[in-house]
């Protein structure tokens, strides 16, 4: 017995242009594209895990503590590590991004951010 079921679908020209731009795009088949879309619309929409809902409301905690970076904060942050970083005559690295951004967090009261 087939693992798979084989059907012939018709697009709009419009969508099927999107549908082979986004497949080069992604170096995908059709049919992977095809199946991720449908897989996200038949499966139901699932709502939070426990485990995420802990994270979600620790984080709201840390918020009404006033621990927390505005948006310009993080941009700013990051564009000075950046920067660092192509001064070193290296290209920036993720995982000493993320490890400096923490080390260095401030909140917008000013005080550094203790994890």
């Amino acid at each position: 017995m087939r693992s798979t079921s084989t059907f012939t679908i018709s697009l709009p020209p419009a969508i099927a242009r999107a549908l082979e731009k986004l497949r080069k795009s992604e170096h995908r088949t059709r049919s992977e594209l095809i199946r991720e879309a449908l897989r996200f619309y038949l499966l139901p929409s699932a709502g939070p895990s426990r485990r995420e809902l802990r994270g979600i409301e620790r984080g709201r905690a840390e918020i009404r503590r006033g621990r927390y970076l505005t948006l310009a904060q993080l941009h700013a942050e990051l564009d000075r590590l950046n920067l660092l970083e192509r001064s070193k005559g290296r290209a920036p690295r993720a995982s000493n991004r993320a490890r400096a951004t923490r080390s260095r967090a401030r909140p917008a009261g000013g005080r550094p951010v203790r994890r």
